[in-house]
């Protein structure tokens, strides 16, 4: 499940309780659902202290429930955040918890990691990518820009981008403000230019990044 499912999830119980015939929703869940709105956006704007403070907050109430599930899915969330920066690596607080984990959620790590899924069990606006599709046309229906992001970085980890998909997905980045994503495209976009020897485009994109930075 996405990060923005689990938000939904967590929405739905305050909102219900809200219409005054059901008691009020515990307090976890409202503390565990502003944790991780908070630790989102901290993430992605590059600010690691705050974001692993709020992450940790959210872990904290999601573990009190003592349900293994809840856990593993805010896990799987953090490591779909660092696929849509480009930070490759495992997930262990996942795997940790994977034996408990649901099938959709043990499909998802399996589609971030850049491996076969069960497509069926995936979110809809990723199973094209998980299906096989390339390029920047599989991107551009999917209306969620994180979700965008989270699905391009699954084609750069299994070696189906190409130059559309790193300029899509920087210009999603910066179209939300998203620092810490938009200088790791950016990045990735510099790298194939130099490859490609045009030094010109490189300079231009690493100044661009020189600006998200705070550095021009």
């Amino acid at each position: 499940m996405s990060l923005r499912a689990t938000l939904a999830v967590l929405a739905a119980a305050v909102l219900s309780a809200a219409c005054g015939s059901r008691p009020p929703a515990p307090q976890w869940q409202l503390n565990a659902r502003g944790a991780i709105e908070r630790y989102q956006q901290a993430f992605l704007a590059g600010s690691t202290r705050a974001a692993d403070a709020e992450f940790a907050r959210a872990r904290a109430e999601l573990a009190a429930t003592g349900q293994p599930a809840l856990v593993a899915r805010a896990e799987l969330n953090r490591c779909a955040l660092q696929v849509a920066s480009l930070a490759f690596g495992p997930c262990p607080g996942f795997d940790a918890l994977r034996a408990d984990a649901a099938p959709a959620e043990r499909a998802y790590a399996a589609y971030l990691a850049g491996e076969p899924a069960d497509t069926g069990l995936l979110p809809p606006q990723h199973r094209a990518v998980a299906g096989g599709a390339t390029g920047a046309a599989a991107l551009r229906s999917i209306e969620d820009p994180l979700a965008r992001l989270v699905a391009a970085g699954v084609l750069v980890r299994s070696g189906r981008a190409d130059p559309q998909v790193l300029e899509l997905a920087a210009d999603t980045a910066s179209a939300q403000g998203w620092r810490r994503a938009l200088l790791a495209w950016l990045g990735a976009q510099a790298q194939r230019a130099e490859q490609a020897g045009d030094p010109a485009q490189a300079q231009r994109l690493r100044r661009r990044m020189a600006l998200a930075a705070g550095e021009l």
